[in-house]
């Protein structure tokens, strides 16, 4: 009888070990396996609605743009539509229409600017959606390794801050350019192009999607669907800017789609080796321009190639195929980050959930990648001291160039 006791209690034990080492499988299957991303995407979500909530009630906010913002769509409010008269305390409304409808919205929602933490809790909110939305495109790509969905969220310090405890108007575009994404993916291309130029009319930097985003057009929708996706973006522009281009057309165009805007050197963290005098030199600006057409170029051949594939491909249903149409627009716009003269903190989103997927289309090793991951979401901020900037924040962009364009191109 003894015998048999201890026999049960053997097998007992052998069973348990058996499901305990089932689930360790099914933990390593969920952080390890793209596949599997969706399992790991929700428990992200559900930890970060906690974790905002946290950091709203209890992590200071910190005024840089949003009185601006509010003061700007203010005079816009009270019925004056010439983007001259447009300010606020830190200078003239430098963005297209969309983002003074957005943020009217945002005026009134947060009782004339002045409830904080309201509107904290807006940008929580557009934070989660945006979220959602990047971890649907990694999870139809089946690219990524899923734990890396926690390096894109839970603990990015500075991403959070740019969304709850800065509100700055970047989250807005980037969320809208994923919804359009999302329905790129989804083969709703018209209604996609729409959420597009949404975006762009929020903050232009969107536009460094458009070269790859037009031979994505031509390569699925030919000619003639190019045409009619391009009237839409143009359509869309127009009927929002209609007020401002009826009241003052030169001072709407001037103000919201200026490319040769120079912003200070003292708070770029692009180029921010580059002596001052030599930074706002309009030779410079020319110089980066070319080199970004002619960086662009070297690439067209690859992304036409993946492209033209993607649109044999989508019509099998195989859902990998959608990696081809992802990595032309990634790449796209972080060639033009590397490029542009200026970039401020709060520009990070543009490219921060971009990343993970360039790295890992690289053919570097998996240690490296996520190795370049964590150098870039904890690599030092402003707040470090003034001789930590040339090691950390002062080429965010320009220096990931050499070995993630290299890596793609490879």
């Amino acid at each position: 009888m003894g015998v048999r006791k201890i026999s049960l209690y053997v097998k007992r034990k052998i069973l348990h070990f058996t499901d305990f080492w089932s689930d360790i499988k099914n933990i390593e299957d969920i952080l390890l396996k793209p596949e599997r991303t969706n399992v790991l995407a929700w428990m992200v979500i559900l930890a970060e609605l906690i974790l905002n909530v946290f950091i709203i009630n209890t992590v200071s906010y910190t005024e840089i743009d949003w009185n601006a913002y509010m003061q700007e769509v203010e005079g816009f409010l009270k019925g004056d539509f010439n983007y001259t008269n447009l300010k606020g305390d830190t200078g003239p409304l430098v963005y297209p229409a969309g983002f003074v409808y957005i943020f009217a919205a945002f005026y009134y929602l947060t009782g004339h600017g002045q409830n904080i933490q309201m509107a904290q809790y807006i940008f929580m909110a557009i934070y989660i959606i945006n979220l959602a939305l990047v971890f649907r495109v990694y999870a139809k790509a089946k690219k990524v390794p899923p734990y890396m969905l926690l390096f894109m969220s839970v603990t990015s310090y500075r991403v959070h801050s740019i969304f709850v405890l800065r509100l700055f108007n970047d989250p807005m575009a980037v969320c809208l350019f994923f919804v359009s994404l999302n329905l790129f993916l989804d083969n709703r291309w018209s209604l996609g192009s729409l959420f597009y130029s949404l975006a762009v009319s929020v903050k232009m930097n969107i536009l460094l999607f458009a070269p790859a985003l037009l031979l994505a057009y031509l390569a699925t929708q030919g000619i003639l669907g190019t045409v009619r996706q391009l009237s839409i973006c143009a359509l869309v522009q127009i009927v929002l800017a209609l007020p401002f281009l009826l009241t003052d057309p030169v001072s709407y165009i001037k103000n919201s789609f200026n490319f040769g805007r120079v912003f200070y050197h003292k708070w770029t963290v692009n180029w921010r080796f580059i002596p001052e005098e030599t930074f706002v030199d309009k030779y410079f600006h020319i110089g980066l321009l070319v080199l970004h057409l002619c960086v662009l170029l070297l690439f067209v051949k690859y992304w036409w190639r993946c492209l033209t594939s993607y649109a044999k491909l989508r019509k099998t249903g195989i859902s990998v195929s959608s990696q081809l149409l992802i990595l032309p627009l990634f790449c796209a716009n972080f060639i033009g980050m590397a490029f542009s003269r200026s970039l401020h903190y709060q520009f990070y989103v543009w490219y921060f959930y971009t990343l993970p997927y360039l790295v890992w289309t690289t053919p570097f090793s998996a240690k490296i990648k996520s190795l370049e991951r964590c150098r870039e979401c904890y690599a030092p901020s402003r707040h470090w001291p003034d001789f930590t900037m040339p090691l950390g924040s002062a080429y965010p962009v320009e220096g990931k160039l050499p070995l993630n364009q290299i890596g793609l191109k490879r």
